[in-house]
């Protein structure tokens, strides 16, 4: 077992501006947990396998943690949560959904493809810096994941 804060966290997020704020929620909250973004979900998948300008693995570990959000471009989260979870290398990487959609359909079907976590983007800097830090707290200081998640 080991902690999850040893691996980068892992943003999938095609917004320049949701992600610039996340980043400065992140900073502000002094959580100096690495990092890892992609705008897309092919991107995703590229850095998830270690393929193309991925390949690097001292560069771009896998990651420990998945942020994704639903909305993307292209592949969109569903897909790209879908194709994770069906991965027997992959799955066992938490996916935490990340998004501005309270569809309850959203919802379960995030569940059914194997979501860990389905949060709401914040509309406020205070709701923001709150969901973050109990995302740090929880993700990042209490879990443990087995040795195989993140390799």
């Amino acid at each position: 077992m080991r902690r999850s804060s040893a691996y980068p966290l892992l943003i999938v997020e095609d917004n320049d501006e949701d992600f610039e704020i996340l980043e400065w929620a992140l900073q502000k909250l002094s959580i100096n947990t690495p990092t890892l973004r992609c705008k897309d979900g092919d991107e995703a998948l590229d850095l998830l396998y270690q393929r193309g300008k991925y390949s690097d693995v001292q560069q771009y570990p896998r990651p420990a943690i998945i942020l994704l959000d639903l909305n993307l471009t292209l592949m969109d989260g569903h897909e790209v949560l879908s194709h994770i979870k069906r991965d027997d290398t992959l799955k066992m990487i938490p996916v935490i959904v990340w998004t501005t959609s309270s569809d309850p359909k959203d919802i379960e079907i995030c569940f059914q493809e194997g979501a860990n976590s389905y949060i709401l983007k914040p509309m406020t800097v205070e709701k923001l810096l709150e969901a973050v830090e109990m995302l740090n707290h929880y993700w990042f200081g209490v879990v443990m994941l087995p040795d195989n998640a993140g390799t």
